[in-house]
């Protein structure tokens, strides 16, 4: 049965209170940078199923896990670039899919494959995707989903950039599977990051985030099935395909 927050975190087989007042997660912190149409991901008329997800090489490939039928694969355009590319792949026997892909953001500073608090970049990786939330009601996902208003942006924020977590979906680098993205709790420490969420685009690049426009955000939402082991597999083109 599908589990959803009201007001608090909860994880299997225990509560864990959300702190009272919202801390915004580093990982959402800081924008900058415009945006641009058109994406940059690899060419949108595959004539048949890929055995390997494109544009990524076996080092990454050989990390998605076995039982995953749905990947999230972010092709950044570069290094230091905060313009991405976001596909999704469905996997069948025939290998994997694409289903859809569009405009993305990462970090502000590009990507690395040793993130660190405030390094304003995108962690390279492959990570699972287990928990949902937002300042909206739920839009239909089957992911654990916590609504709060403690998800909103500081009013501070330039106006731009206050719907940018009316929905979100945590990607699980240093964080505890099974809680609300809100959760506080950083297991490899704090010096290395976390409250890293897929998000709404407000048109800039992140602090480490990926973000794309709230109607990509509500297709993913509702396509992201936790029966079929969802991950995300994200960095720039060069670190994908290594």
């Amino acid at each position: 049965m599908r589990r959803t927050w009201t007001g608090r975190a909860v994880r299997t087989g225990a509560a864990v209170a959300v702190a009272a007042a919202f801390v915004l997660p580093a990982g959402c912190a800081g924008h900058d940078r415009p945006a641009r149409t058109g994406g940059n991901g690899p060419p949108s008329s595959a004539p048949a199923p890929a055995r390997g997800i494109p544009g990524v090489g076996g080092a990454l490939n050989s990390r998605v896990p076995s039982d995953s039928r749905q990947v999230l694969a972010v092709y950044g355009k570069g290094a230091r670039s905060a313009e991405s590319t976001a596909v999704l792949y469905a996997r069948s026997a025939g290998g994997w899919q694409r289903e859809r892909s569009w405009a993305a953001h990462n970090g502000r500073h590009g990507w690395t494959t040793d993130h660190h608090e405030d390094d304003g970049k995108s962690p390279v990786g492959v990570f699972t995707l287990s928990d949902a939330g937002g300042v909206l009601p739920d839009p239909g996902t089957g992911l654990p989903y916590h609504r709060s208003a403690a998800f909103s942006a500081p009013r501070s924020w330039p106006r731009s950039y206050r719907r940018d977590f009316d929905l979100v979906i945590a990607i699980d680098y240093n964080r505890v599977k099974g809680r609300s993205p809100l959760d506080p709790d950083r297991p490899r420490g704090r010096s290395r990051g976390g409250g890293i969420w897929l998000h709404v685009d407000h048109g800039s690049g992140t602090a480490a985030c990926v973000t794309q426009s709230r109607v990509d955000m509500e297709y993913l939402l509702r396509t992201l099935d936790p029966a079929l082991h969802p991950v995300v597999v994200m960095g720039d083109r060069d670190a994908l395909s290594a």
